[in-house]
């Protein structure tokens, strides 16, 4: 391909820059005991129709993945979100059941996982066979509207950097098969086991990372590029570069800040090209930053390669929250950036812990069902209480 025209899949949609797209991966739990239950097809088989078009199932029989519409800002984003918890809670309830959202379920086994049949996720479970009946896991992956699509490979190439401290500040997962496994984030490497995923290289311009991607399509290793589960990847179809090392958020308030975070951040990076160049040159670093955010959470101390030193999370993020603020003034999400001081201090891992020193690990799974329709704080609450109506979206959030 290399100077030829580019693939059908690879024309980038231009739209507007700084918009926002989200998709979280939600759990279905039986009340009874907490566990994962397997109905997906089920529920949505039985969901109103203002909801067909942004709620879908997932590889596994107990998830189900709610999907926004574009928004300009995280406000309206986040609405939209409790807004759809709120009718999926209604059809779940419905029939007996709870949703909940956390990176992993803590007390579920492989031999408890089904995966639902559908032509993508049988060719997700004729690839990965025994992969794809590990425990399921449960993300939260966000999009940017990027207009340039050469501007779009560089903010990916400097997300990289921030892969670590996003996913510090979303840790969800203490717990796996019922014990505490002493990460802040177990879905990070669990979810390893699967090919192409983790930190991507950097890419020269849009053609290099077009052909990198192409290979594996025309070579026949994927039948199209959304098989790829890069951290952070671009989506060409929608216009935006795509964040999906975040574990799946208990509260809306939390996916708000991170939503706010991830914005701000990515108008840092193509404004002012923030981070160090030192870091973005080291693989090793990147790496082991992932590593150990997805270990200690914003405990982590990371490597700074430019300083040749460990440098705390908590420092780090206060430094780029600085950097930040007059970005989340321009985007209009200063109050919902303000929320990331608060998931600094207390991330829905830490809420599992506490949950889990008197009742264990069901007690844990049990909040996360209580914990679903949490209101945001009261300055940020939403407006609407029931569903919002589908409305035409000229450029939705991917499918996982």
């Amino acid at each position: 391909m290399s100077g030829g025209p580019l693939p059908d899949w690879a024309c980038w949609r231009e739209g507007p820059a700084w918009t926002l797209g989200a998709e979280e991966e939600v759990m279905l739990l039986d009340p009874e005991d907490w566990s994962l239950a397997q109905c997906a097809p089920e529920v949505l088989e039985s969901l109103p129709p203002e909801l067909v078009d942004h709620i879908d199932g997932e590889t596994h029989r107990s998830t189900l993945e709610l999907r926004s519409d574009p928004h300009p800002d995280a406000g309206s984003l986040c609405d939209q979100l409790m807004s759809l918890r709120h009718g999926l809670a209604a059809a779940v309830t419905a029939r007996g059941m709870r949703a909940g959202a956390a990176g992993l379920h803590g007390c579920t086994t492989w031999a408890d996982t089904k995966v639902t049949e559908s032509p993508r996720y049988d060719i997700v479970h004729d690839s990965m066979r025994v992969l794809a009946r590990r425990e399921p896991t449960f993300g939260l992956h966000l999009h940017v509207g990027v207009t340039d699509r050469e501007e779009a490979v560089r903010l990916s190439n400097r997300l990289r950097a921030h892969l670590p401290i996003l996913l510090a500040l979303s840790a969800n997962s203490p717990f796996w098969q019922g014990r505490d496994t002493g990460m802040r984030s177990a879905r990070t490497p669990l979810f390893q086991g699967f090919p192409r995923v983790g930190v991507p290289r950097a890419f020269a311009d849009y053609r290099d990372w077009v052909e990198a991607v192409d290979v594996l399509v025309r070579c026949g290793a994927v039948p199209e590029p959304s098989f790829l589960w890069w951290d952070v990847r671009l989506q060409p179809r929608f216009g935006t570069v795509e964040v999906r090392v975040l574990d799946a958020q208990t509260e809306v308030a939390d996916t708000m800040a991170l939503v706010a975070l991830f914005q701000s951040v990515s108008r840092l990076e193509l404004l002012e090209g923030h981070t160090s160049e030192r870091l973005l040159d080291s693989p090793e670093a990147l790496a082991e930053n992932r590593f150990l955010a997805a270990r200690d959470g914003m405990d982590a101390a990371l490597l700074d390669p430019a300083g040749g030193r460990l440098v705390p999370a908590r420092d780090a993020l206060a430094e780029l929250l600085e950097a930040c603020a007059p970005h989340a003034e321009a985007l209009g999400c200063a109050a919902e950036l303000a929320l990331v001081d608060e998931l600094a201090r207390s991330s829905g891992a830490d809420r599992q812990l506490s949950l889990a020193r008197e009742g264990g690990p069901s007690a844990a799974m049990a909040g996360l069902a209580r914990a679903f329709l949490a209101p945001p704080p009261s300055e940020l609450a939403p407006a609407p209480s029931k569903p919002e109506a589908s409305r035409p979206a000229s450029r939705p959030p991917a499918a996982a």
